[in-house]
């Protein structure tokens, strides 16, 4: 069989039998496996193969009542960070990785960064730095790094747990409510991208399913006469 009929195949697989991606992806890779490695034989890219669709797996989104019965289940550093990533819509590492000169007071923001300084520096210390020094495998250096990845994720789990919440959220469902509530106070998508360092307002779009309000969620133009 030549690309004619496989890509028939395989369209078809997605058509007609409504295969998942995952069904039409392994047979895909089966194909490409048994032309190249056992035939010997180089197939031509498959352009025009209809790709079945994957599912649009919605994220899980806490509603504010729920954020405030999580946050009140933490205290001191832990409630620290967990209020930054959901009051600023951090990822995980972006709350971490925060130093000291990222934050800036008298503006009241933060600025995320992916850069390194010296590590001597105040500015460039750790805002939520790990209890103990360990030593950096590249350099060989004893230094001070930020606290571990788990520590704020076993909270969050704990905190989920006795806060009754029986969604299945995480750190970064902190990062979701955050983008949804700012969706649902009115602000505009474009700002809630940039906040949330999307490169494409697409990846933003994913929270307006998320709200899901119809028509019930718009204001007609005639309230805006009275």
């Amino acid at each position: 069989m030549g690309a004619e009929e496989l890509t028939h195949f395989l369209s078809d697989l997605a058509i007609q039998r409504n295969v998942s991606a995952s069904t039409q992806n392994q047979a895909l890779n089966a194909i490409l496996f048994l032309y190249r490695d056992v035939l010997k034989i180089n197939l031509p890219w498959l352009d025009d193969v209809q790709r079945a669709k994957k599912p649009q797996h919605l994220p899980v989104v806490f509603t504010r009542e729920e954020v405030r019965a999580l946050l009140a289940q933490l205290d001191g550093t832990l409630w620290l960070m967990a209020m930054l990533t959901y009051g600023a819509g951090l990822r995980l590492l972006e709350c971490l990785r925060l130093r000291v000169k990222d934050v800036d007071f008298q503006y009241q923001q933060i600025l995320i960064r992916d850069a390194k300084g010296a590590d001597r520096e105040w500015g460039w210390q750790y805002v939520f730095p790990s209890s103990r020094s360990s030593m950096d495998p590249r350099s060989g250096v004893e230094r001070r790094h930020h606290a571990p990845e788990d520590a704020l994720q076993r909270a969050i789990k704990r905190a989920i747990r006795k806060a009754n919440i029986v969604k299945p959220g995480s750190v970064h469902t902190l990062r979701h409510s955050f983008a949804t509530h700012l969706l649902e106070s009115g602000y505009d998508i474009r700002t809630v991208q940039e906040l949330l360092g999307h490169a494409d307002v697409k990846t933003t779009m994913i929270y307006t399913h998320v709200l899901n309000r119809g028509g019930r969620g718009v204001v007609s133009p005639v309230d805006a006469l009275t």
